[in-house]
């Protein structure tokens, strides 16, 4: 007998935002760009036998969350906005468990970009 995993996982791949992050004067008046990844796990088991978008995650209105709060914020720090993010994921009920990492492209002279990556698992 076969026992069907029905735990999804969506995956949001570099969503490139703009926001004001960072400490130095130019960071706090320039906007500049963060990329995020996000992992979301969710029970699928309504969605697979469905074609209502009622029946499961739904990921663009989660999205769209995302990119009005990280655009319309201002951030010192990027682990508050790492865990702020989160947070909002993990505002919604249906989500088992969630993992942000965001981005900083070039924060640093010799580096691609800087992350600070934070998860989250609802408990029971």
């Amino acid at each position: 007998m076969i026992r069907e995993n029905t735990e999804a996982r969506i995956r949001i791949k570099d969503l490139r935002l703009r926001t004001y992050v960072g400490i130095k004067e130019e960071e706090i008046k320039n906007k500049q760009d963060v990329l995020l990844n996000i992992s979301i796990r969710f029970d699928a088991s309504d969605a697979i036998n469905s074609t209502e978008i009622e029946d499961t995650l739904n990921y663009r209105s989660i999205c769209k969350e995302i990119i009005e709060f990280v655009e319309t914020n201002q951030f010192l720090l990027l682990e508050r906005m790492t865990h702020q993010v989160l947070g909002l994921i993990m505002a919604h009920p249906e989500v088992h468990a969630a993992e942000v990492e965001i981005d900083k492209p070039h924060a640093l002279r010799f580096a691609e970009s800087v992350s600070i990556a934070l998860s989250a698992e609802r408990q029971g």
